[in-house]
């Protein structure tokens, strides 16, 4: 009888840990994902500590390193490394910025463009930090380095939601409502400023993903999505966790012909594109309070389908 109860117990466990997953949106899985292998980063290092064995292989196996002959050998860490931190303040900081800058950008975009533009921001961050050590005479002689963090990417988030809707208004703590893009910019001026200070290759790195969020969200306005590549193979990565019966379903929908209904739908897709962006222009004027919850309740539920 105990041991029933206990695969009783066991199964209710997994099940409800199962569910909070699916039920979670992008930003809490990449949140989550964070804080996992950040807990995961201590554990091996107590591990070590209290055996006296090496466990530092677990991080030299996920952050990016400096020299391209080390990416050829471990090309993953290009993603890995903006999923690591180095202690308590800098996970923490991170987080609480990707919270809320994330919350703002599923406001207007969906949660693919998120996951997208955390890894474009990724991606940059590490470019920037690897050409600047191995071209810039700062850099010159200095022994191995690693990047490590997510900052990148939370700066790309940032910046790409201030460059959506720079004049929204946020409230920060006892500054009260400041501009959105007056935080993302002294951000981008701070880690400038301290570039000859300390953490140099870091602090790069976050201008870097701070690019990639301006030139992702300014592209996207003209209709060029610069992260449709990194969109594809994020979108086939995924299919390979998926049902047999749902990739059928798939290819059943790419396949069949357009229907009326279809034709009916895509007009009513370009209208609400007029309405979003007259929502949009609205923010620029006046700011993100102006707007009526009717407008609010709709540039959400339109931001999920984009």
């Amino acid at each position: 009888m105990n041991l029933t109860n206990t695969d009783g117990i066991d199964m209710n466990w997994k099940d409800n840990l199962k569910y909070r997953y699916n039920t979670a949106n992008m930003l809490e899985k990449l949140i989550g994902l964070n804080v996992l292998l950040f807990i995961l980063t201590f554990v091996f290092r107590t591990i070590g500590f209290l055996f006296q064995i090496p466990t530092e292989f677990f991080v030299e196996w996920l952050v990016f390193p400096k020299h391209l002959v080390d990416l050829a050998f471990k090309p993953w860490t290009i993603i890995t490394y903006a999923f690591m931190h180095a202690g308590i303040f800098h996970i923490l900081s991170n987080m609480i910025i990707l919270y809320f800058s994330g919350q703002f950008f599923l406001n207007f975009f969906s949660e693919k463009r998120l996951l997208n533009l955390y890894l474009l921001g990724a991606i940059g961050g590490a470019l920037i930090y690897m050409l600047s050590y191995n071209l810039l005479p700062a850099f010159a002689g200095t022994g191995r380095s690693y990047l490590i963090g997510a900052s990148a990417s939370v700066m790309a988030i940032l910046v790409g939601v201030a460059t959506q809707a720079p004049n929204m208004q946020v409230r920060l703590f006892f500054l009260g409502n400041l501009k959105l893009w007056w935080i993302a910019a002294f951000l981008v001026v701070l880690d400038v400023v301290q570039i000859p200070i300390s953490n140099p290759g870091g602090h790069l790195a976050h201008i870097g993903g701070a690019t990639l969020g301006y030139l992702y969200i300014t592209q996207l306005k003209k209709g060029n999505d610069i992260g449709s590549w990194l969109q594809n193979i994020t979108d086939g990565f995924a299919s390979l966790f998926s049902s047999k019966s749902n990739r059928k379903s798939r290819m059943k929908t790419v396949h069949r012909k357009k229907t009326k209904t279809e034709t009916t739908s895509t007009k009513k897709r370009s209208e609400q594109q007029e309405k979003i962006d007259k929502i949009l222009d609205k923010i620029s004027k006046s700011g993100y309070d102006s707007l009526s919850k009717e407008e609010k309740d709709f540039l959400f539920k339109a931001g999920k389908d984009m």
